[in-house]
């Protein structure tokens, strides 16, 4: 007879809490989704002050999220700090190839290092779950090449057990969101520019404030290509919604705003480059 739902979780939550254990010390690369705010809360249980959150504050990071993210590290009762990321002055990420995110993290993981060697904490754990090993993820290279873990993923743990477990610990972020890098709004091989992703925070801020919660503002030079879940769309489409978007976005910068009738999801990026093939 198969397990039940409830039992294959809480086994998994179970070898989590061993993960961590193992660790003696953890700093977690805190974000502030749906999967390091989890994580973060399990290590500050399992851990205590032998926890540590860090966050990497830099133009590719929101600062609506920022603040968000400092607002929940207080709210799991973890020790916080920030440091600075420069990946703007990285040539490779500029460049924006489709190996864009292992240039990040790998320069991400070395400032982690750092901090981590400075407080004396053995292991440094990022936020992946099981779910990510079927993505196309070069920071996960990076990561592995610099000796940090991702527990979640290795207890098995899917982006809706980790729903369902921050909702039943009263997790804030257990209904948030889905959230990336202002760099994966550009497409491969156009730079990515501050410029660039200033336009993306404002656009993406701007309808936030109108009450869409999950979308993508994906820029193409003056031309924003918006994604949002498919029932969204017929708000979106609004005579009074519209007028609204179309205004507030050509005050941005964009002189064109379109609409992706596909509908929002993670990766649309992607599309062009897995078809020729990611060797």
């Amino acid at each position: 007879m198969p397990q039940p739902q409830t039992d294959i979780l809480e086994k998994k939550l179970e070898k989590l809490r061993q993960i961590i254990a193992d660790c003696g010390s953890a700093l977690i690369a805190f974000s502030g989704g749906v999967d390091s705010t989890f994580l973060l809360k399990m290590a500050v249980e399992v851990l205590g002050d032998r926890a540590l959150a860090v966050t990497a504050r830099s133009e590719t990071y929101p600062e609506r999220e920022y603040r968000e993210a400092v607002r929940l590290a207080a709210e799991v009762g973890a020790r916080h700090i920030t440091i600075a990321s420069k990946e703007l002055e990285i040539e490779q990420f500029v460049n924006n190839p489709p190996r864009r995110c292992y240039f990040c993290k790998k320069e991400l993981f070395t400032k982690l290092t750092e901090v981590a060697r400075e407080q004396g904490i053995e292991r440094i754990a990022d936020g992946c779950n099981a779910d990510d090993v079927d993505d196309f993820r070069p920071g996960m290279e990076a990561a592995s090449e610099m000796g940090v873990i991702s527990p979640l993923k290795e207890a098995g743990l899917t982006k809706e057990d980790i729903r369902t477990l921050s909702k039943r610990m009263g997790v804030s972020t257990w209904d948030k969101p889905s959230l990336a890098c202002l760099a994966s709004r550009f497409p491969y091989g156009k730079k990515i520019t501050p410029e660039g992703l200033e336009m993306v925070a404002r656009a993406e801020d701007f309808l936030r404030d109108l009450g869409f919660r999950q979308l993508r503002v994906r820029h193409h030079g003056d031309m924003a290509r918006i994604e949002v879940p498919k029932k969204d769309i017929p708000t979106l489409i609004e005579e009074e919604t519209r007028r609204k978007v179309v205004e507030g976005f050509r005050e941005i910068g964009y002189n064109y705003v379109t609409i992706d009738l596909a509908g929002y999801r993670t990766g649309s990026m992607n599309i062009g480059f897995e078809r020729r093939g990611k060797g």
